[in-house]
């Protein structure tokens, strides 16, 4: 069974990659298992500057997911280039992917280039798209015209392939990607997480500190699948899916549905051992169902 892809030039494994957010800067999870197994890993959102994150309590479980507002907590992208990446460069020997957050645009930019003259970094994924993030984050991807404009912007200066990040929040996906398409992303990934919340039926209040957050877990994969599927029936850019994946079987459904790439999100944590799980079982469900190599099957579903 052949689990390669070719993506943007660069030779994968396999399709299996960590989602941003959810495997930290990636060492942590060494600890578990041999995280060269991964097919890249996403790295934890960075922005320009250290990020606190947003006021305790910031998580809350819900049926088939959570809600979390963590709000872009980071170091900073100095330190992540200088101390993070250095660090999981001892135990991951593969390329990985920078996700970038930001308030504006010139935030966005500047941070962006930094990466730029990191080797370790194959490609910036750009989050246009978090839920929980004051100002900045799902303000620009929400918005055609502005989405455009920012990606524009950062294209303009970055030097890798770039990925945009969608939210699922909006009434047109389709045309957001397309408006991100014509700005210049070389691929896009979707879905972010969905806008949610919680309340605490003993004081009637919100349990997270800024009401909502964002909604992910099994819960949204359908809604996912189907975000997928338009997205890459709609434009000509690859796309990468995500949202709700638990198993190989959803990882097969997704790269039917057009993912060039998948990324495993919240499953990572209530399993730190999820994407080695799924890695595991890739062979025995691709000789389930009949396919010799996972590219082949890739927006094959009509």
């Amino acid at each position: 069974m052949n689990t390669e892809i070719l993506f943007l030039g660069k030779k994968f494994k396999n399709p299996i990659i960590p989602a941003s957010g959810t495997f930290g800067f990636g060492y942590e999870f060494h600890e578990f298992y041999d995280i060269n197994i991964l097919g890249s890993i996403s790295l934890k959102g960075t922005t320009k500057d250290a990020r606190y994150g947003n006021p305790l309590p910031r998580i809350a479980e819900c049926p088939s997911g959570l809600i979390n507002a963590i709000g872009l907590q980071n170091p900073g992208v100095k330190s992540v280039i200088e101390e993070e990446i250095p660090r999981l460069s001892k135990v991951y020997h593969d390329l990985v992917i920078a996700n970038v957050g930001g308030h504006s645009i010139a935030e966005y930019v500047e941070t962006v280039e930094q990466f730029n003259s990191c080797d370790k970094v194959f490609a910036v994924e750009l989050n246009i798209s978090c839920p929980n993030v004051q100002g900045g984050g799902m303000a620009f991807g929400t918005n055609e015209d502005t989405a455009y404009e920012l990606v524009k912007a950062v294209k303009a200066v970055c030097r890798k392939p770039l990925i945009v990040k969608l939210s699922p929040n909006v009434t047109d996906i389709v045309s957001l990607a397309k408006s991100v398409e014509r700005a210049g992303a070389d691929a896009v990934s979707l879905i972010n997480t969905m806008l949610g919340m919680r309340i605490d039926l003993k004081t009637g209040t919100p349990i997270l500190s800024i009401k909502k957050g964002g909604y992910s877990g099994p819960g949204i994969f359908p809604v996912a699948l189907r975000m997928v599927y338009d997205v890459a029936h709609s434009v000509s850019i690859p796309v990468i899916g995500m949202g709700g994946i638990r198993s190989a079987y959803d990882v097969i459904e997704m790269m039917y549905a057009g993912a060039s790439l998948v990324m495993v999100g919240a499953e990572n944590l209530i399993d730190p051992f999820a994407c080695k799980k799924i890695i595991d079982d890739l062979p025995r469900v691709m000789k389930e169902l009949k396919i010799e190599k996972l590219e082949e099957i890739i927006r094959r579903t009509k």
